[in-house]
């Protein structure tokens, strides 16, 4: 896993040039949006059962034949995997806005997690939708403006919507 940093300095040592002008003002706002970038990590970690439960309440209402008898999420062990997986997806994508980097939600979560849920017999269609759902929750949660620092978050919000975004891509 790369910070913004790390991962801007791999890049240009790997080319042999210099970091570029324009990499360090997209560093020097990064850290300047930090303290925002922190209250979307807290607000999502603060209400991921939340998050996961509304996620997987959403679902199964669209989707009831997955929590009917036969179902992917049917009897309580398998519905119980089903919210570990979605609160894990949620905790890496809280380490990618951490960061700002995607490369720790794609190389230790959803690298080959498409592979081992059609190998499993998981709809991965069905993981997607859930993800999404999270998505609408986890937004609607950080992109809160009461009790935080002001200003505007459209970017931050963009690229948290871009890492779910990711995420569902990996598992649909």
């Amino acid at each position: 896993m790369l910070d913004a940093f790390t991962r801007v300095v791999s890049q240009a040592d790997t080319r042999g040039e210099y970091v570029t002008d324009s990499q360090i003002d997209a560093l020097k706002n990064m850290v300047s949006e930090g303290s925002k970038r922190l209250d979307v990590v807290n607000r999502i970690t603060g209400s991921a059962s939340a998050i996961v439960a509304d996620a997987a309440r959403a679902l199964f209402a669209e989707q009831p034949q997955l929590i009917a008898p036969g179902g992917n999420a049917y009897t309580n062990r398998r519905m119980a995997a089903c919210l570990r997986d979605m609160e894990i997806i949620l905790r890496y994508v809280t380490y990618a806005i951490f960061t700002g980097d995607a490369s720790v939600l794609d190389d230790r979560c959803l690298n080959g997690l498409r592979e081992t849920y059609a190998a499993l017999g998981v709809p991965g269609a069905s993981v997607a939708t859930g993800v999404n759902k999270m998505k609408e929750s986890a937004i609607r949660i950080a992109n809160d403006p009461n009790g935080v620092t002001r200003g505007d978050c459209s970017a931050l919000m963009a690229e948290l919507g871009s890492y779910f975004d990711r995420a569902a891509a990996a598992v649909g």
